[in-house]
């Protein structure tokens, strides 16, 4: 005799249609299942383009604090590898914005070093 998957496979079906909630094919499994699946593999790309889109807006950031102080953003970055400073571009948007005076410090120390 066979055994049947009665309570496994209701409890697979109903935590499909519950993620399915607030979509526009939620009732029906295979549909379901299918909507599901994708909006996974949305999600799933969409954390790593989120990563992409922030690391941008600081270069954005960098570069605009930059241009303020009469270095462009490529050079302001070279003369702080050739310093060896190590400062992630996350930390440098946030001292753009709202510590200056430790960012113009990294401007000097660029500029020091390409010249």
């Amino acid at each position: 005799m066979r055994v049947s998957s009665g309570p496994a496979r209701r409890a697979r079906i109903k935590k499909v249609l519950k993620r399915a909630k607030g979509y526009r094919r939620h009732k029906l499994y295979r549909a379901a299942k299918e909507t599901v699946m994708r909006a996974q593999a949305y999600g799933f790309g969409g954390r790593r383009i989120k990563k992409r889109d922030y690391r941008s807006m600081w270069i954005v950031r960098i570069n605009a604090a930059c241009e303020m102080r009469g270095i462009p953003y490529h050079r302001f970055i070279n003369g702080l590898k050739k310093a060896n400073v190590q400062v992630n571009r996350k930390m440098m948007a946030e001292m753009a914005l709202s510590d200056a005076k430790s960012f113009d410090q990294l401007v000097e120390t660029a500029k020091k070093a390409l010249a």
